[in-house]
């Protein structure tokens, strides 16, 4: 693979991306430390320019670069060796891949000083910090007793929401931090959570083993959790020299490669329709055959030593490739438009402030006066985006939570063929034993659960669809109400000045448009570490989160509380009512789903109705928090604009301004600020070239 590398020289790539996220911030941070100045300044010359809202999004973008790490997920299967890769992947042994603690938390795995472990809980106890031997003492479970608990359907640590580990790694100090998640077979609530981090990272890495190619469990999250959602993944075939170790004679060569040729097959069968980005086949770029156990021993050796004939130098060489042309560039653009609209709008406050400094308080008063109309059609053109917004919700939301109701009725018409592949793996005539009974309602009861879960997440996929295609239509619109407002905009000054517009941005229409109008075209966002962006179509917020929290919270959760205890009693009676010890097994399993299917049929409609409202009021959360922030920011700017004259009159109406002071000042202002951005231009265009 051309662009395969080794682990120093990814590590060396990492440190160069974290070294421009440093120099960056520190260029934006000067930015609004200058503004801030300048406003501060301002009070005491001609007033304030109206840079509050700049300040504050440039101090979050600032922060967020300085704090920056890319974000991957490890999800698996147990007993798939996700252990035993991290562990070749950060250099070190810290996890253990015998009994391995992950199969029950939830881990968060980034950079410290120190070695130490922090669990957060989620019952509002106070987090606890531990050392490594107590952590793995008091959090590891053996993967046999993991697998007692998920078929009782528990547990291990109900009371943990995840555990934190800091750890002093280079590949972790250099931008790296790793969500290491249960097993998939672990309790739905575990899958849940997991799903919940699934947005925040930047890449997910699925960890595969080639002596169990695609299992029933590893297709079911592909297909309800993975499928359609523009997840970047990353498919990791681990243990593939064990491919060698299974033949019946090692050495045969022929045998080995018509073994790995037929594994090669079943996996690209599986994966490739997962490998699919806008219409593009990249499944060479995204699924990858490891030796982790190999490349471990040699890194325990040697750190730097070559991992060649392991699949860590083309695995790393796609993700560097991902992580630094994608991910990397996506952060220092935004940056980059923050920096060039701040540009931008000191060079237009000058160019409006200079002129208004020569004219007396009487002149000064009468062209206010006569800009009023102008202030009132921006708020009118405010008005007509949120009313726009508005409708969209109320359409969107009320159409989504009909298909919502329909998808829920029609449950019914497909579950004999959809539930066959959930159904508890005990005998049926289990059922019959009452020293079994309860182990078997149980399997049925989880089997159930799961089935609904996967029935609410395939339906998910097509709302997320829906979604993307309203903020797109959105920030559309908002790209045309920017242009309206900036018209006005520019008539309001030539009436202040008496001088035509002059336009300090490039020849993009993007950087005509207000800078509101940029937060809803969705040319930076502010929500740390979610850059899944991509698919949010033009939202500057993570509405993703949002429909995430309220639907599986509030939807699913109702539904299989509603359904899980309405059906299954009566179920069981059915059961009973079949004939003890002279029931075929298959015809046990024919009845078991008719009559499940008979109960489910039955409460279906009072589930349809009882959840449509809590799914309404989700995506219509997605808007309204869209909508908050859209009219705050258009608010802000008017208010802002009106401060900025208001001010002025006021210091001339105090005092006699200086204007050579004044003069000097604000083109000291525009120098600093021109400078930072110039920079960020500067190190923008090295990055570009570098990554090439």
């Amino acid at each position: 693979m051309s662009n395969k590398i080794e682990t120093e020289k990814f590590i060396k790539n990492l440190e160069r991306v974290a070294k421009v996220r440093a120099r960056v911030a520190t260029n934006l941070n000067k930015i609004a430390t200058t503004l801030e100045g300048a406003e501060l300044k301002g009070k005491k010359a001609s007033g304030g320019l109206g840079f509050e809202r700049e300040i504050e999004d440039i101090k979050a973008a600032s922060k967020n670069l300085r704090e920056g790490v890319f974000r991957l997920m490890v999800l698996g299967d147990m007993k798939r060796g996700k252990s035993t890769f991290l562990n070749a992947l950060i250099g070190e042994n810290i996890l253990p891949s015998d009994v391995n603690p992950c199969t029950a938390l939830l881990t968060v795995l980034r950079y410290g000083p120190e070695k130490k472990v922090t669990i957060h809980f989620n019952d509002g106890k106070s987090p606890q910090t531990l050392d490594f031997k107590s952590f793995k003492r008091n959090y590891t479970i053996d993967p046999a007793e993991a697998k007692q608990l998920e078929k009782q359907k528990k547990e291990a640590f109900p009371d943990v929401e995840y555990a934190a580990i800091e750890y002093p790694l280079t590949i972790l100090e250099k931008g790296i931090e790793i969500v290491d998640s249960p097993g998939l077979n672990d309790t739905e609530a575990r899958n849940e959570l997991s799903l919940g981090y699934v947005n925040n990272c930047h890449a997910i890495l699925f960890v595969m083993r080639a002596t169990q190619p695609c299992t029933l469990a590893e297709r079911r999250y592909l297909e309800n959790y993975i499928k359609g959602r523009g997840l970047s993944v990353f498919f990791l075939i681990n243990a593939w020299d064990q491919v060698k170790e299974s033949l019946i004679d090692p050495d045969d060569e022929e045998e080995l490669e018509e073994s790995e040729y037929r594994l090669r097959r079943v996996f690209k069968a599986n994966l490739e329709e997962y490998c699919v980005v806008e219409g593009h086949n990249i499944y060479e770029e995204r699924v990858f055959e490891l030796s982790s156990i190999i490349a471990l021993r040699r890194r325990l050796k040697n750190a730097s030593a070559s991992l060649d004939g392991t699949g860590f130098p083309e695995f790393m060489g796609a993700l560097n490739a991902f992580l630094n042309k994608e991910r990397a560039i996506q952060e220092f653009r935004q940056a980059r438009t923050l920096g060039r609209q701040a540009n931008t709008h000191v060079k237009e406050a000058i160019a409006r402030r200079l002129p208004l400094l020569e004219q007396d308080v009487n002149e000064l008063k009468e062209r206010i006066s006569s800009v009023e109309p102008e202030f009132e059609k921006l708020t009118e053109i405010g008005d007509s985006f949120q009313k726009e917004i508005r409708e969209v919700r109320d359409s969107k939301s009320t159409a989504i939570a009909d298909s919502f109701h329909d998808y829920v009725l029609k449950l019914g018409d497909t579950f004999e063929a959809d539930f066959f592949h959930y159904q508890p793996d005990l005998n049926f005539l289990d059922f019959f034993s009452p020293g079994k009974r309860d182990a078997f309602e149980k399997d049925l009861a989880n089997a159930f659960e799961k089935y609904i879960n996967d029935r609410l997440a395939a339906w998910t996929v097509t709302v997320e669809q829906k979604m993307d295609a309203a903020f797109l239509q959105l920030s559309r619109r908002a790209a045309h109400y920017g242009a309206s407002y900036t018209k006005v905009t520019d008539k309001i000054t030539e009436k202040l000045t008496g001088q035509k517009v002059k336009s300090f941005s490039s020849n993009s229409p993007e950087d005509d448009a207000p800078p509101w109008a940029k937060w809803a075209m969705g040319l930076f966002s502010l929500a740390r570490g979610n850059l899944a962006g991509v698919a949010m179509a033009g939202a500057g917020f993570d509405w993703k989160n949002i429909l995430l929290n309220l639907i599986t919270v509030v939807g699913v959760g109702g539904i299989i509380a509603t359904v899980t205890g309405i059906t299954l009693g009566p179920v069981g009676l059915a059961l009973l009512g079949l004939g003890v010890g002279v029931m075929q097994a298959d015809q046990a399993r024919k009845q078991l789903v008719q009559a499940t299917k008979k109960e489910l049929v039955k409460h279906l409609p009072q589930v349809a109705q009882e959840q449509w409202q809590p799914v309404r009021d989700a995506i219509k959360e997605c808007f309204d928090a869209y909508e908050r922030e859209v009219t705050e920011r258009i608010d802000d700017d008017i208010k802002s604009r009106q401060a900025e004259l208001d001010n002025l009159l006021k210091q001339k109406e105090e005092r006699e301004i200086n204007r050579e002071e004044e003069l000097a000042r604000l083109n000291k202002l525009e120098t600093d600020v021109s400078g930072e951005y110039e920079k960020i231009e500067s190190v923008y265009q090295a990055f570009l070239k570098a990554v090439g």
